[in-house]
């Protein structure tokens, strides 16, 4: 690492110009390849994804996606089969098919079928709109046309509104206000710890040049696999809170060097020799949670995985090559004005800890049963809600209520701008319908998914069912016939759309059938949900049944249900895999049995505790509709696998930068007090600093008016917060001066099979004391209790 800041140092001015050029290139490459996200939730070998197959086959010519025109009339007014409507939207219904990209329109108004897209009280209607090409396909401005062209006939009593997938590319927010702000806290808050413009600029410049070239690399990433349209944004949200952090804490030791009257390459040879090792180290963690996503073998999350690590690496390299490139650069200037003026006359401020952090880490000393019992109550109560978490998929219902696809999706299920035909308020929140504790992958509430009579066309038309049947003979097509009339009297069918021997037979194959299946419930919906198991282990077997008829239930649903399945029987190998991997990081770094082990059970603390905010924000709606976020619904059900990711590698970020100095003092002293009281004051303000910079990024998110981004921006900010002030300040230390001396314990024949692994710069870890010593130091009558 001294060689390596040597070389940046000397050759500052080509470091700084490699990474811009390498900053331009990727800004030039994505410029001519362009994005190529998928959001493709099908898991080989799920039976939603062999109805998907099985129907692409059979029908390719509607690969392209699907979606919906809405129009409204009051009641009161004229309904939507009148001249006047049906003059006005068949004319807007004409010109939507000869834009580009539009292969097929159908208008409620062509033929008999096209009845059954009015509703019952004559006032909604819709018109079916195919594009071309899957919606992570088609450019924004396809479908934005496509927007502007029918809402242009609103007005004079006749609302109308655009929905579907492809539609919500016109509603992707702007994510470039939520890093804006974030950075501006960031800035304040690094001018206040440094005192110096120039210092304070350093972290942010690195920060912003890696994740700006790390977003470019996702976007060409996106070409060689699936990558998640959300991967950039988690991406940028993950690299500025830990690039801030990891230059911030260079930064601060350049500074100290400086303050103790090192020259500045010294000063800054010194800070990546020895927080940049930890930097690494912590990045090192950080990459290993993120890549434990891999065992699930999913190709969505695989994507997520790699971009998000890819972001981590370049936060990291920038930390040890560019900053200190630009800590040259600046010279002394990384000090302040008075700290210059003090140094010039000859003064030398002492680094010993002092103020504020000084007098807390005492009192902790003094106080730790009962802050420490103080600290973990708080992190309970937090952590209560996860037991009522329900996973599942949000949809459009779940838009906020002024976005077109959010009132489209009401005007369908007969809601208007209320809200119920999609997941109230109340779903999922304890004493609600399917709100019970545990975790389950069917969605959340489905009470408040009921339609009124006439309204619309109930909650289920947002999320049919689609039943795919591969046919072999006249036996089968009566099977199919008899399926069908099954399908009419199951409990939770609104309707039965399609007949086996009329238009769901493919004329091109003739031997694969199609019937549509409208629940009564929303998409959401727990009873949608149920409705898919019962119709796979209840009717369709019975209707199989002596036959070679093979029928598959796909759909929205179908398919978020299957894939929070596949992810809910990965977890515990997930988070086994995650907790074990950084147990023996930490293990082999700080030579303890007790470190990792406090470290593990601490990280699940602050995991629980934010999945308890995220269940209450967004599973029971408190202040959702507030923030803009949209109305209640599921946790998404990947949310916990990336989180879970995400927050053990920040955990162990700040595991390490207190427990290393706690461990250096450890074996400078085998004072096991001593130790963590000077661990705790002299990391206390810098972690607090860094925790204080990651929370207002990460929080600024929630601006992005992205759903699943905020989820992820306002559970990160919270694990922080509460990992930072909570955990790593109050009860991590409380615990270590209650366990004394066993905090490093370790097996003598353990220590000797284990390799060496330092975070020290070798010069200061070569000749560690032996593990028995400091055991033997620790337990001395000197060495019992505070000195």
């Amino acid at each position: 690492m001294a060689a390596l800041a040597r070389w940046c140092l000397k050759r500052r001015l080509v470091v700084i110009v490699l990474w811009l050029a390498v900053l331009a290139g990727a800004a030039s490459a994505a410029a001519v390849a362009g994005s190529a996200y998928s959001n493709d939730y099908d898991v080989p070998g799920t039976e939603s994804a062999q109805a998907a197959a099985l129907a692409a086959k059979a029908f390719p010519e509607q690969a392209g996606d699907g979606d919906r025109v809405v129009w409204h009339t009051d009641p009161g007014r004229e309904p939507v089969r009148s001249a006047t409507v049906e003059a006005r939207m068949t004319g807007v219904l004409d010109r939507i098919a000869d834009l580009p990209g539009v292969a097929a329109v159908g208008s409620p108004y062509a033929g008999p079928d096209g009845a059954r897209q009015i509703s019952p009280d004559g006032h909604t209607a819709y018109a079916t709109v195919t594009f071309e090409r899957p919606a992570d396909d088609l450019p924004a401005s396809q479908p934005r046309a496509v927007v502007d062209t029918a809402r242009a006939a609103a007005g004079d009593g006749l609302q109308v509104e655009v929905g579907g997938s492809a539609i919500a590319l016109t509603e992707k927010p702007d994510t470039h206000l939520s890093e804006l702000i974030g950075i501006a806290v960031a800035a304040v808050v690094l001018f206040v710890a440094f005192g110096s413009l120039a210092a304070s600029l350093l972290p942010i410049i690195t920060a912003v040049v890696a994740v700006g070239t790390a977003t470019l690399g996702i976007t060409l990433l996106g070409h060689v696999m699936t990558v998640a349209d959300f991967a950039p944004m988690l991406g940028m949200l993950i690299g500025l809170g830990v690039g801030i952090d990891y230059a911030l804490f260079i930064v601060t030791r350049h500074r100290q060097g400086l303050r103790a009257g090192l020259s500045v390459p010294e000063a800054a040879e010194r800070a990546v020799a020895t927080t940049g090792r930890a930097v690494v180290f912590a990045g090192g963690t950080v990459c290993v949670a993120l890549l434990g996503m891999l065992i699930l073998r999913l190709s969505f999350l695989n994507g997520v995985a790699i971009a998000a690590s890819l972001t981590v690496v370049l936060t990291v390299a920038a930390s040890v090559t560019l900053l200190p490139a630009l800590l040259g650069t600046i010279g002394p200037r990384a000090l302040s004005r008075r700290e210059r003026r003090r140094l010039a006359a000859g003064a030398r401020p002492s680094e010993a800890p002092t103020g504020l952090a000084a007098r807390w880490s005492a009192f902790v000393e003094r106080h730790p049963r009962l802050l420490g019992g103080l600290a973990a109550a708080v992190m309970l109560v937090l952590a209560l809600p996860t037991l009522s978490l329900h996973l599942g998929t949000s949809d459009q219902g779940n838009n906020p209520v002024g976005s077109t696809t959010r009132q489209a999706y009401d005007l369908l299920a007969g809601d208007g701008a209320n809200g119920d035909g999609a997941n109230g308020p109340d779903a999922g929140s304890p004493g609600a319908d399917g709100g019970g504790a545990g975790v389950t992958g069917g969605g959340s509430n489905g009470a408040a998914g009921e339609a009124a009579a006439g309204s619309g066309f109930g909650p289920g038309v947002n999320g049919p069912l689609t039943l795919v049947a591969h046919l072999d003979g006249a036996a089968d097509r009566v099977a199919l016939s008899r399926l069908e009339d099954a399908l009419r009297g199951t409990e939770g069918v609104a309707s039965v759309q399609g007949s086996a021997s009329t238009d769901v037979t493919a004329p091109s194959s003739g031997d694969t059938s199609v019937i549509t299946v409208i629940p009564e419930t929303a998409p959401q919906s727990e009873r949608t949900s149920e409705l898919v198991d019962r119709l796979r282990t209840e009717v369709i077997p019975a209707a199989e049944r002596g036959t070679s008829l093979e029928v598959y239930v796909g759909g929205l649903t179908a398919s978020y249900d299957d894939f929070a399945e596949v992810i809910v029987g990965k977890l515990p190998l997930f988070v086994g895999v995650v907790i074990g991997l950084g147990c023996l990081l930490l293990l082999l770094a700080f030579r303890s049995v007790g470190i990792p082990v406090k470290a593990a059970i601490m990280n699940i603390a602050a995991v629980a505790s934010s999945f308890g905010v995220i269940v209450a924000v967004f599973q029971w709606g408190w202040g959702s509709e507030f923030l803009g976020l949209g109305r209640a619904g599921p946790i998404e059900p990947f949310l916990p696998v990336i989180m879970i990711s995400v927050l053990f590698g920040l955990s162990m970020d700040y595991q390490v930068f207190l427990v290393s100095r706690m461990y250096e003092e450890w074996r400078e002293t085998g004072d096991n007090c001593r130790a963590v009281r000077v661990g705790l004051a002299e990391t206390s303000r810098v972690i607090n600093s860094a925790a204080v910079i990651m929370i207002a990024v990460f929080a600024a998110f929630v601006l992005s008016g992205d759903r699943i981004i905020a989820m992820f921006g306002i559970g990160l900010a919270v694990a922080v917060a509460l990992d930072a002030f909570v955990l790593r300040t109050l009860l991590v230390p409380a615990l270590m001066h209650l366990l004394g001396g066993a905090n490093w314990w370790l097996p003598g024949w353990l220590d000797r099979w284990l390799p060496r692994l330092s975070i020290e710069p070798p010069e200061r870890a070569e000749a560690p004391r032996p593990v028995e010593e400091l055991a033997q130091r620790a337990e001395a009558p000197e060495h019992a209790g505070a000195p």
